[in-house]
């Protein structure tokens, strides 16, 4: 997870960008953040998306089998 200060170092900087601009400085800065950002969210997707299943009316398990793929080699790991 990513910290409350560079969380906000990011707002930081999206207003700054919007109200004055960015130096090279500040715009590299905000890039390597985002990235961060995304890295954090994508991590905490896949994590949310691997205890997924999937059941129908019946109660029958119709998780799609390239789930239950990525489900298995996220145990493994």
């Amino acid at each position: 997870m990513i910290s409350k200060d560079k969380l906000d170092r990011i707002n930081a900087l999206a207003r700054k960008a919007k109200a004055d601009g960015l130096t090279l400085k500040e715009q590299k800065e905000q890039k390597e953040l985002r990235q961060e950002y995304l890295k954090n969210v994508r991590k905490s997707f896949k994590n949310q998306l691997s205890s997924v299943k999937v059941v129908d009316e019946q109660g029958q398990d119709v998780t799609p089998e390239k789930l239950k793929q990525e489900q298995r080699k996220d145990l493994l790991h």
